[in-house]
């Protein structure tokens, strides 16, 4: 350092570690004291500079350069970890490192080491004057071999141990430490691994230095994650080289991917896994995923094998091709030419005679090479030369045209691959068609020199052609969009200055001219405005004077403030006059403060010119917003009429230069404006001729605010009656206040004290209320964090997009047949599915399908089931035209709003109850849309408040019986006692592994059994989605006590306390289990009660547990010894948690304990909503929020609601709270309720009871957030109302919010929208199977089909389409229904049901209809004791026994249509004289006069007409009367069902067996007997004959116990 010769040198104190002059450091003068020079300050190093946290008390030894004498010692300083001291030997220094305890801990998250500054302080100063890095490393976090020896410090792996250490010693062999990476064990790279799906194959891996198992460790296993699920196959060592994966076939779902890579890991003794740097994968892959065409298939990769067979036209494999070589395709084959080439698309279809069009030819075998297309493709006769980069093999040509003589105009596009034989070629369906584009006008035709115009070209045929440009002289104008009369472009800055310049149009090779001038004239310019200020809200008229300003197409007026930009309007009303809306200042006014802001910039958007964005001459200030004061403290305010109206505030006149600082104000006295007088502090209104309540509400600038109500009430004279009346009235008043006032003073000082007291006790109550809320929330915050601190998008369990539409359009029906192929059989498979093709092109006319829904609504039978059914399967069916879909939709809404209106109901209720099939269609509709909003969106907070929830419900007890708990937002489902309870820490070992390391599981000593293995099966698969892990039920709790005893734990068990007639199940404080016990779940063992694993227990053990079984012997011993605990429905015991059953009459009032008063409870209500506060608040911010989580607004809302406001405007409703209310009822009532009450339908996860009385709150003060009405809330309002009642004010704005930025959004054209409906059916058009949807429908066909005929009949539209025809043609046609013919009737399960229904009426075993109440063996609920069906089996069995005996002696009649389910493989002629024999012997007295007999006739009647009839030419037919109830067998949606119904007392067509017809007969028809079935005749007159004897009503059998 130079030393300034004037001033005195300011130098560093060393020990005192300060900047100074020397002449103040005590002691300079020694040596090393005083540094005047960087190279004498201290330095410090340190050996050895890193430890293991495993090293404890290490010596360490530092070297100190440049320090003073240290003879009074110094310490060494690790942080904030240790101090020790340090001992001095010259400028070395011992010190010591950290004992164990304070060691740092290091975590696998945070790295494998930390570094701390080891400090050396002077103990004479007691400050640190020098530091050094030192660093604590942790080997054992590295879980791999590679990364343990890559590490910088002495890490060490254990092959044998798999695991990684600073001690090599501590190895459990020699050969099995590993300090280099080339020595671990690890897979080689390999080339790609293709592995088919579905087929056997091994895996052989190339790897090195892999270890050999050692006594007692596993073998070698591979694992295979495919689609989120582990797939384990055992595998082979070879050597150590060399290892594979045994053989095993793979597969994965879906046909989306036709090829997926598998993460592949090698592991060995359970999970010791090898090391795979080259992160090899297996791609599993199919041949006939996404190629669908032959092309395709031969384009795929040569590896995978694949051919195009032609036997099945589809792609496969080689050996799974049933057909010879021959029949096969494969690239760089023998046969690898695909034929029938098919053109599916030309884009565009229309261009310019010149040529140079880019057609694109979308398509099916297109070549698999370039050269086989290069000169084969011609467009309407032209040749059209294609584009190599644009070529796709097999599915796309790109092909420049040529150019088009006169003569030509339009013609196919015709495609050669390879050469031009019938089978190599492809002719398009659609014409390319020649045309001349020209040019009209363009408007604007000026604008400013800088550019940026929009211009408009208009002309025809403007859409021609592939590419199209815009030039303004020898500038190009930016094009933006074209249609075919009309291009607009966007005007670039003119590079020649001002005036006119030719406008001209290329497309493609066609240039088309016209004597259009586009003028460039002087830039607009800004020279005044007035006035110069706004308030912070802006929306203040601001008048601009300048040049020019009228060549501006949208004026913009712009301020920017701390980064942050605002605009707002223009309005141009000459060339130097324009009127704007000044911009709000962009900050939040939560912050704004109440002084005057200048924006940091102030100017104007005028298309491009710059001159005027930032405006230097102006001095535009932003002065405080107004603030409004409510009228009174109540917020109404009494006026007599005519009285004024005195608005309190400040800021009412911004203090502007000049003292014009005047704003705008509008104040409505209900609809009704007021004249003001204003000042700076009070609006002074005169208050219109009113009288009543009226809201008083005040505009200006950007805000409007209400400061409350005023109450005008009329002046009355008073007659002098009532004026001595009153005169009479006050003074007994007084005389009364008087008396009162007496005793008032006397009880004051009571009165005092009862106050003071009450108040000290509820601030206490407040404090605890606070406390307990205060706590609960931030330990739910820490749990919250640690739930979903995975869930980054993968991490939460949504459900995909079938299952998810499934629950919420079929609520409770796991396997709908929407989801499953059609069920027919085989044979009729073609005919099924052509009648449904056909019926499906109905459904997708629209005056059909709208008939059919207003039809179907307009019957009484119509239910509302039904009606939530149709809409739902007329969703699945549009699902892939969704364009349509939506279109019906809006008309059947519209229709909706049309009968409301006339029927003269309040148009609020539109939309508020699901009574139409359109109201349900917008329900679906939104689940449709919205799917991906929920993902993306509103699923996390979503899902994070079901978490919360159930996390602080399960903090306190949960009583398993009634589903009440201590923690709840349902006053219903709140505890109201005081539980005692205790949380306890159990330490469970993980399922899967026990070798793992224990998982820690908070629960309650009072919880059951079954509520511990809940919370621990929480824990241990936390993000495993619910479905896909282990069931409670399904395992067992074992209770670890050391390594002997083990005992399991139950619910219910021999242990179980009785008391009277209650038993309480057990809990964990029963079997006394201790803080940190340790528990495992294992498989549900075969026994119920308790035992132990072990042959001994010792007697204190067993003495702990009252009645625990000391067991030392089997199973089977234990069972027998153990009497069985009698079931609660015999015994009558009732079964109780916590709280006993109130609902008991014989429980009186005091047995519930002690009770709380409901202030007491209540508090827990408030404690548990203030926890869950942040969650709900932040779900209702992203639902009513229009951009927010990085999700902009669904397309679907701002569409749906833009209709709903065009239907207002159609029908005159201008009311904002109607408007407001169909909104709410469209999507938040109809669509998110749903979702919040219900989040299975959108996540993998079970939903308690208490959960779902907690969201219910939710739900509901959701819809209270939506409504326009004021809540009047009282004493005896609900609670949850109560609950959120300062809340819903604030949810309320945010609603309206929402509304209005969606309203101020641009409107969605019907292109645009159609588009992306076209999308989403794109993406999901194969969720569900559409002609099962059609069978569906079809059955509301056939059960209204006469009042849908009617209906097409006089429907206009329908009578010229002929629909009704049509529909009577496809009714009529039974064979193709998929129950519609007569042999389909007779199905097996039919078959055997009607047998033994009609033998059970028969023999007088069931009632008949016309007596007793209806019995149906099919269904779960009667009033009658069913026939067991073991015996009904037998009893029908027999009977067809007889019948196929007398049949075989026919050789020439039909085999039975049907056979008995056995398993056995006995043949069914055995089993059923078997069954013949019994049921004779012990049964039937008369066999030959069997009713059973009878009616296996009957059903080889019908059988045999069925194959009569199977060519639909019906023979003659013979009717008897029958004396019972006709059964109708019929499917619909592949179930069968049997109707029993009351005779008709008409006779029904002798078609209406072969039309699937179910209504009731009293004959039967048959086809006249011929020679071969006169004996069938005989026995079949004969039965019916004896059908009246009264044997067989007479007939009962005992034995089934049955009156």
């Amino acid at each position: 350092m130079e030393e300034n010769p004037v001033t005195t040198v300011i130098r560093y104190k060393l020990l005192s570690l300060s900047c100074t002059r020397k002449e103040k450091c005590e002691r300079s003068s020694e040596p090393r004291r005083f540094a005047s020079d960087i190279k004498q300050c201290v330095r410090l190093s340190v050996h050895p500079n890193n430890i293991s946290v495993s090293q404890y008390s290490v010596m360490l030894v530092l070297e100190a350069h440049n320090v003073p004498e240290l003879s009074a010692g110094v310490n060494c300083t690790f942080e904030d970890l240790a101090e020790m001291d340090g001992l001095v030997e010259g400028n070395r220094i011992t010190c010591s490192s950290p004992a164990e305890k304070e060691v740092p801990r290091i975590v696998v998250d945070q790295g494998d080491h930390q570094i701390v500054q080891l400090y050396l302080k002077s103990k004479e100063t007691g400050l640190a004057f020098a530091n050094t890095s030192f660093v604590f490393y942790n080997c054992s976090v590295h879980k791999s071999c590679l990364s343990c020896v890559g590490s910088p410090y002495q890490c060490h792996w254990c092959k044998y141990r798999h695991t990684c250490t600073h001690d090599p010693s501590s190895c459990s062999f020699q050969e099995g430490r590993v300090k280099q990476p080339e020595e671990c064990p690890q897979l080689l790279p390999a080339d790609r691994i293709l592995v088919p799906v579905n087929v056997v194959k091994p895996i052989t891996l190339r790897a090195k230095n892999l270890p050999q198992p050692q006594s007692g460790q596993r073998g070698y296993e591979c694992v295979l994650i495919i689609q989120g699920v582990e797939q384990r196959v055992p595998a082979l060592r070879f050597n150590s080289s060399s290892v594979q994966c045994q053989n095993t076939s793979y597969s994965y779902d879906g046909m989306e991917m036709s090829s997926l890579p598998v993460d592949l890991t090698v592991i060995w003794n359970g999970d010791f896994s090898i090391d795979n740097p080259a992160q090899n994968k297996v791609h599993l892959y199919k041949c006939d995923a996404r190629r669908e065409s032959c092309g395709l298939c031969l384009k795929a990769d040569p590896l995978f094998g694949c051919v195009w067979c032609k036997g099945e036209n589809r792609c496969s494999l080689k050996q799974h091709c049933p057909h010879p070589q021959s029949m096969w395709l494969e690239h760089n084959g023998i046969n690898s030419k695909c034929t029938h080439p098919r053109i599916t698309k030309i884009t565009p279809l229309r261009g310019p005679r010149e040529g140079g069009t880019l057609v694109t030819i979308r398509g099916e075998n297109l070549g698999l090479e370039f050269n086989e297309i290069k000169d084969h493709v011609k467009v309407a006769d032209v040749e059209c030369t294609p584009v190599p980069e644009g070529y796709i093999p097999a599915e796309q040509i790109v092909c420049e045209m040529g150019k088009a003589e006169r003569s030509q105009f339009a013609g196919n596009v015709q495609v050669c691959v390879g050469e031009c034989r019938p089978e190599f070629m492809a002719k398009s369906s659609k014409y390319y068609y020649f045309v001349i584009p020209r040019l009209l006008s363009l408007k604007p035709n000026r604008g400013p020199v800088s550019g940026g115009t929009i211009v408009n070209i208009t002309g025809s045929n403007l859409d021609a052609g592939s590419n199209v440009s815009i030039m303004f002289k020898d500038q190009k104008c930016t094009y933006q969009r074209r249609g075919g009369q009309w291009i607009t472009c966007r005007s670039h800055a003119s590079m020649q200055g001002y005036g006119n310049v030719s406008v001209s149009v290329f497309v493609d090779k066609a240039h088309i001219h016209k004597d259009l001038k586009f003028e460039y004239v002087e830039d607009p310019t800004i020279t005044k405005l007035e006035p110069e200020w706004s308030i912070f809200s802006g929306n203040t008229p601001v008048t601009v004077t300048g040049t020019n300003l009228d060549i501006i197409q949208t004026p913009l007026i712009r301020a920017k403030y701390k980064n942050l930009e605002t605009v707002n309007i223009c309005q141009v009303l000459s060339p130097t006059t324009m009127q704007c809306m000044a911009p709000e200042l962009p900050y939040s006014l939560s912050k704004q403060k109440e002084v005057p802001e200048r924006p940091d910039e102030f100017g104007f958007i005028l298309d491009n010119v710059q001159s005027v964005l930032a405006l230097n001459n102006t001095n535009f200030i932003y002065y405080p917003n107004p603030v409004f004061e409510p009228l009174s403290v109540s917020g109404v305010q009494e006026l007599k009429p005519g009285s004024p109206i005195i608005l309190k505030g400040r800021n009412f006149l911004p203090p502007a230069p000049g003292g014009n600082g005047k704003l705008n104000y509008t104040v409505l006295i209900g609809d009704k404006p007021c004249t003001l007088t204003v000042s700076d502090t009070q609006l002074l209104c005169e208050s219109p001729n009113l009288t009543g309540r009226h809201k008083v509400l005040a505009r200006v600038g950007g805000i409007e605010f209400s400061p409350g109500v005023v109450h005008i009430t009329s002046d009355s004279p008073l007659s002098s009656t009532a004026v001595i009346s009153i005169a009479g009235a006050g003074g007994l008043l007084i005389f009364f206040i008087v008396i009162v006032l007496i005793a008032y003073k006397r009880k004051s000082r009571e009165s005092d004290l009862t106050l003071k007291r009450l108040q000290m006790q509820m601030d206490n109550l407040e404090s605890r209320v606070a406390l307990e809320c205060k706590e609960a929330f931030a330990e739910l915050q820490t749990d919250i964090h640690e739930l979903t601190s995975d869930l980054d998008g993968a991490g939460i369990p949504f459900l995909d997009y079938r299952t998810y539409t499934m629950r919420v359009l079929f609520p409770g029906i796991e396997e709908h047949p929407v989801l499953r192929d059609l069920e027919v059989p085989g044979y009729r498979q073609e005919q099924v599915e052509k009648g449904l093709k056909l019926f499906g092109q109905l459904i997708n006319n629209k005056v059909f399908l709208l008939s059919f829904i207003r039809t179907l609504e307009s019957q009484r039978g119509f239910s509302m089931r039904d009606r939530g059914n149709v809409a739902s399967l007329i969703m699945t069916v549009l699902q892939s035209k969704l364009e349509y879909a939506t279109d019906v939709l809006k008309h059947l809404l519209s229709d909706l709003i049309d009968k409301n209106l006339e029927s003269k109901n309040h148009p609020k209720l539109l939309l508020r109850r699901t009574e139409s099939v359109a109201e349900k269609m917008l329900t679906n509709w939104f689940t449709f849309l919205l799917y991906k909003f929920l993902k993306e969106c509103a699923g996390e907070p979503l899902f994070s408040l079901f978490c919360a929830i159930k996390q602080q419900m399960e903090k306190g007890p949960i009583d398993s019986i009634t589903g009440e708990a201590r923690y709840s937002l349902s006053e219903d489902k709140l505890i109201r006692q005081q539980i005692d309870y205790k949380t306890l820490v159990v330490n469970c070992m993980h399922p899967d592994n026990e070798k793992s390391p224990e998982v820690q599981v908070k629960v309650l000593n009072c919880d059951t059994i079954s509520q511990v293995k809940e919370k621990i099966l929480d824990a241990i698969y936390k993000n495993v989605p619910y479905s896909h892990r282990p069931k409670a039920s399904d395992m067992d709790l074992e209770w670890r006590q050391g390594r002997v005893v083990r005992v399991i734990l139950q619910d219910e068990d021999v242990t179980t306390k009785i008391e009277g007639d209650w038993k309480r199940l057990n809990m964990l404080f029963h079997y006394q289990v201790p803080d940190n016990a340790v528990v495992a779940l294992v498989p549900k063992q075969v026994t119920a009660y308790n035992s132990v694993n072990n042959s001994t227990v010792s007697r204190t053990s067993a003495s702990k547990y009252e009645n625990m079984i000391k067991y030392t012997g089997s199973p089977d011993s234990l069972r027998s010894r153990t009497p069985m605990i009698t079931p609660d429905l015999e015994s009558g015991v009732k079964v109780w948690h916590l709280v006993k059953n109130h609902e008991h009459g014989d429980q009186k009032e005091g047995d519930r304990g002690s009770k709380m008063v409901s202030e007491i409870y209540l508090t827990r209500l408030l404690a548990t909503k203030g926890t869950l506060q942040k969650f709900v608040d932040d779900l209702f911010e992203t639902i009513f929020s229009t951009a927010h989580r990085g999700s902009a607004l669904p397309l679907a809302i701002k569409y749906m609601f833009d209709f709903l406001d065009e239907q207002a405007d159609k029908h005159n409703i201008h009311d904002p709270h109607v408007r407001h209310t169909w909104k709410s009822n469209c999507l938040p009532l109809r669509f998110w309720v749903n979702v919040i009450k219900n989040p299975q339908f959108v996540f993998d996860i079970h939903k308690s009871s208490i959960t779902d009385a907690c969201l219910s709150v939710v739900a509901q003060t959701f819809m209270d957030s939506c409504s326009t009405s004021e809540h009047r809330l009282g004493k005896d309002s609900p609670s949850n109302k109560l609950l959120y009642a300062k809340d819903i004010p604030s949810y309320k704005s945010w609603v309206e919010r929402y509304y209005s930025d969606i309203s101020k959004m641009p409107a969605i054209s019907d292109q645009d929208m159609n588009a992306y409906l076209a999308e989403q059916s794109r993406m999901h058009m194969n969720e569900f199977n559409s002609m099962s949807s059609l069978s569906e429908i079809y059955s509301y066909v056939g059960k209204y089909t006469e009042e849908i005929v009617s209906a097409l009949e006089q429907d206009d539209g329908a009578r010229k389409q002929r629909l009704a025809y049509k529909l009577e043609q496809k009714s009529r046609d039974g064979n193709w229904r998929v129950g519609g013919g007569a042999k389909d009737y007779i199905t097996h399960d039919a078959v055997e049901w009607a047998a033994i229904r009609l033998c059970c009426v028969e023999k007088g075993w069931l009632p008949t209809m016309e007596e007793k109440p209806r019995f149906d063996p099919l269904r779960s609920k009667h009033t009658r004791t069913p026939l067991p069906e073991s015996d009904a089996f037998s009893l029908y069995s027999s009977e067809v026994a007889r019948t196929y005996a007398v049949l075989q002696e026919d050789e020439d009649d039909p085999p039975l249509p049907f056979t008995p389910k056995r398993p056995d493989k006995v043949s069914t002629l055995n089993i059923l004289k078997t069954k013949s024999q019994a049921f004779t012997s012990s049964c039937l007295a008369e066999p030959e006069g069997s009713i059973a007999t009878f009616i296996t006739f009957h059903l080889i009647a019908l059988y045999r007409f069925s194959q009569l009839t199977r060519n639909r030419s019906p023979p003659q037919l013979q009717c008897v009367p029958l004396t019972f109830q006709r059964l109708s067998l019929g499917t619909l949606g592949g179930r069968q069902q049997i109707r029993q119904r009351l005779p008709s007392s008409k006779q029904r067509n002798q078609t209406a067996l072969l039309n699937g017809d179910a209504a009731d007969s009293n004959e039967i028809c048959y086809p006249r007997p011929t020679q071969k079935t006169e004996h069938l005749r005989n026995k079949y007159d004969k039965n019916i004959n004896m059908l009246s004897a009264p044997i067989w009503r007479e007939q009962r059998l005992d034995h089934y116990q049955i009156h």
